[in-house]
C-alpha cells in the first residue's frame, strides 16, 4: 500500500476515534464510529486474499448493522425526550438498543462470533488495531452511558462474555483466534463493573491494551501465527520468548503481574455490592482463560519442535524491535506496585 494512502487511512482512523471522544451529540459521536468503520477497511483487504476479503464483508456488515442501530436508538430517545446529547438516555427502549449496538461494535458476548472469524483472517498489524484502537471509541460511549443502561442485561452479557472467552478459545491453535477469545474474556469484565465503577472499567481498558499490544507486537517479531510457530520461538529469540510467557501470563492474571489488578479490584468491588455469587462466577471463568494462557506458555517455555536439525531456523535471529516493545512488556506485567495509589 502507498505511504500516502496508508497516512490517509491512519490519520482518519486518528480522527473518527478523537471526534466520538470528543462529542457531546449522537449524531457527531455516530459519524465518528462511521470514519472509523470507513479507515479500516481497505488496511483489512489489503492483503488481496480471499480471507482478508470475507473478514472485511463479515466486519463491515457487522459494523454497519451495529451503526443503524445506535442512529435508530439516538433517534427514538430524541423523539421521546427532545434531547440529543448523549448523556440524556432516559427511556428505557432506547438505552437497551443503544447497549446492543455497543455490544456488537465491541464484540461483547453473544454478539461476539463475527470477532474471531474477522481476525483470523487478517495480517498482524490490522488485528493490532482492531483490537485495541477500535475499542477506544465505543468503550468510550459505553462508559458515558453506564449509569443510564441495564445494569441486569450488561451483568448476563458480561458473565456469557467470561465464560465463552474462556471455553472458546480452549481447543485453538490459531494465535489470531486465542487474542480475539482473549479480547471476550476481558470485555466480560469491563462490561461487569461498568455500571458500578466506570473508573475501573478505564483502568482495566488501559491494562487491556497494554498487554494485548505488547503481545501482538511480541507475535509480530516471532513472526508465530499459531502455536507450532509459537514453540520454536525460542530458538529464534529467547528473551523475547520469555517476555512473551510472562506477558500471557499477565493476561491470565496471575499476581503479582500486571493483568491481575483489574481483576482483584472488580472483584473487591463486586463484594461490596453484596454479589459474591456473580464474583465466584466470574472468578471460576477466569480459570477457563487461565489454562489456555498457561497452555500457551508451556508450549513456548517447556516444548521443544522435533527435527531441529532438519528445520529451517533462523537461528539467533535478529531483531527490528522499536523502544515501544520493551515499555509495552514492562507495562503491562509489572503495574502492580501502584495498587496503593490506586485504592486512595
Amino acid at each position: 500500500m502507498s505511504p500516502y494512502a496508508m497516512s490517509m487511512l491512519m490519520s482518519s482512523l486518528a480522527m473518527g476515534t478523537v471526534i466520538t471522544l470528543s462529542s457531546s451529540h449522537w449524531f457527531l459521536a455516530w459519524m465518528g464510529l462511521e470514519i472509523n468503520t470507513l479507515a479500516i477497511i481497505p488496511l483489512m483487504t489489503k492483503m488481496h486474499h480471499p480471507r482478508a476479503t470475507e473478514s472485511a464483508t463479515k466486519y463491515f456488515l457487522t459494523q454497519a448493522t451495529a451503526s443503524a442501530l445506535l442512529l435508530f436508538s439516538a433517534a427514538m430517545n430524541a423523539w421521546m425526550t427532545g434531547e440529543w446529547t448523549i448523556v440524556d438516555m432516559n427511556s428505557y427502549i432506547p438505552t437497551t438498543i443503544l447497549t446492543i449496538a455497543l455490544a456488537i461494535k465491541l464484540g461483547i458476548a453473544p454478539f461476539h462470533p463475527w470477532l474471531p472469524d474477522v481476525l483470523q483472517g487478517l495480517d498482524m498489524m490490522t488485528c493490532l488495531i482492531l483490537s485495541t484502537w477500535q475499542k477506544l471509541a465505543p468503550m468510550a460511549l459505553l462508559i458515558l452511558t453506564s449509569h443510564q443502561l441495564n445494569t441486569s442485561l450488561l451483568t448476563l452479557m458480561a458473565l456469557a462474555s467470561a465464560i465463552i472467552g474462556g471455553w472458546g478459545a480452549l481447543n485453538q491453535t490459531q494465535m489470531r483466534k486465542i487474542m480475539a477469545y482473549s479480547s471476550i474474556a476481558h470485555l466480560g469484565w469491563m462490561t461487569l463493573v461498568i455500571s458500578f465503577a466506570p473508573g475501573l472499567a478505564l483502568l482495566n481498558l488501559t491494562i487491556y491494551l497494554m498487554m494485548t499490544s505488547s503481545m501482538f507486537v511480541m507475535l509480530m517479531a516471532l513472526n508465530a501465527t499459531n502455536m507450532n510457530k509459537l514453540s520454536i520461538s525460542w530458538l529464534k529469540t529467547p528473551t523475547l520468548a520469555a517476555s512473551m510467557m510472562t506477558g500471557l501470563l499477565s493476561l491470565g492474571g496471575l499476581p503479582p503481574l500486571s493483568g491481575f489488578l483489574p481483576k482483584w479490584l472488580i472483584l473487591q468491588e463486586m463484594t461490596k455490592h453484596h454479589l459474591g455469587a456473580l464474583s465466584a462466577v466470574m472468578a471460576l471463568s477466569a480459570l477457563l482463560s487461565l489454562f489456555f494462557y498457561l497452555r500457551l506458555s508451556y508450549m513456548i517455555s517447556m516444548t521443544s519442535p522435533p527435527n531441529i536439525s532438519n528445520a529451517n531456523l533462523a537461528w539467533r535471529k535478529k531483531n527490528n524491535l522499536s523502544l515501544i516493545n520493551p515499555i509495552l512488556i514492562v507495562l503491562s506485567t509489572m503495574l502492580m506496585p501502584i495498587t496503593p495509589m490506586l485504592l486512595m
